[in-house]
Parts: C-alpha cells; sequence; structure tokens
C-alpha cells in the first residue's frame, strides 16, 4: 500500500529486531469480542466506514446551518499500520489516522463502537516478517521476538500488537507484517 506511516526515530538494529521511538499518533479503535481472525474483518469494517464518511465533519463547512436535514460528514483517511491488540475480552482493532488531525478536528464517529484517542509516545520494539495473516504464524514471530527480548535483557512495558502494512489483496508472501512490544526507556 502507498500509505503514510507514522514518523519514528530508529534507534537499535539488531539480528532479531529493531527498537524504534515513535511520537504520539491519533488511533480510531474497535472493540471486538471474536477469535483472532474475526476480529480483524469486523472491527476494520467498523473503521473502514469511519474513515469512509460515517461520521459527523468538525469542519468549518460544517457550521453552516441548512434548512434541509443535512449532516457532513468527512472523509479522514488512514495511515499505515492497521495494529490488533488482545484484550481480556476480545481484541481491539486500531487505524492510525492522518497526522493532519487533532483529537478537536477529527470527525466524530457516527458508530459507538468506535473510539477515538490519542496515543501517547512510545518505544517500540519491532520484528518485521512477510507471509499471511494466520495466528499460528503471528504466535510463532511474536514468540521469537519475546524470546530475543529476554535474551538482550529488554524490558518490556506492554503486551504486543500485530501491525499489518498492506492489502488483503497483496499476495500474502509480499505482505509486511510486524509486531510490536512496548519497551522500557
Amino acid at each position: 500500500m502507498a500509505l503514510q506511516e507514522p514518523p519514528f526515530t530508529l534507534e537499535t538494529v539488531t539480528d532479531h529486531y529493531d527498537i524504534r521511538a515513535y511520537g504520539a499518533v491519533l488511533v480510531a479503535e474497535a472493540r471486538v469480542e471474536a477469535g483472532f481472525d474475526e476480529a480483524d474483518t469486523r472491527g476494520f469494517k467498523l473503521l473502514a466506514r469511519y474513515i469512509s464518511g460515517d461520521n459527523q465533519s468538525r469542519t468549518s463547512a460544517a457550521r453552516f446551518s441548512f434548512d434541509a436535514p443535512w449532516r457532513p460528514s468527512e472523509r479522514v483517511g488512514m495511515v499505515a499500520p492497521v495494529c490488533q491488540v488482545q484484550s481480556p475480552w476480545g481484541f481491539i482493532i486500531q487505524l492510525v489516522l492522518p497526522a493532519s488531525f487533532s483529537m478537536t478536528t477529527l470527525p466524530k464517529p457516527d458508530d459507538a463502537r468506535v473510539l477515538l484517542r490519542e496515543l501517547p509516545p512510545r518505544r517500540l520494539a519491532v520484528l518485521r516478517y512477510s507471509g499471511c495473516w494466520s495466528e499460528s504464524l503471528y504466535h510463532s514471530h511474536r514468540r521469537a521476538l519475546e524470546a530475543a527480548l529476554k535474551q538482550d535483557g529488554v524490558r518490556t512495558t506492554g503486551g504486543p500488537a500485530f501491525a499489518r502494512f498492506d492489502s488483503p489483496f497483496l499476495p500474502w508472501f509480499l505482505r509486511r507484517n510486524e509486531i510490536w512490544i512496548e519497551v522500557a526507556s
């Protein structure tokens, strides 16, 4: 995909992973009670509707009053990747939103299941791989990253996230995937 990515500073490169420092980013997220594969599909559909205009624009054009019952919406766009984070009750699917927005200028979601929030700056250990989006491949790479971090004495401060950068229409062997784990400063 030719999508923008959130900027980061590359701090460390090892044979197994990189450590990157990211600034704060805005995300739209959906919390889904489902298994690994179904959560991604259901969550992404909710988020895709939001960024495609299922929202209430807060731009100046939205401030005009009209006699007809018309509510302006706004296409938001997205930044790669789509992230999937496990939670005690299912998964959180997140889309990083363009840096041109702030919390006060982002359109309000029409669907209450879509939440907007700002993630604070963070440091992430990142393992990059290509291939399909299977749960077993994800867990295999997650375990490899966790083992490498433990061996190197890197202290983690959060659970893993599965970051997907490409369209499902891209052949599986060309897809860019990453496992992200937040690490201490």
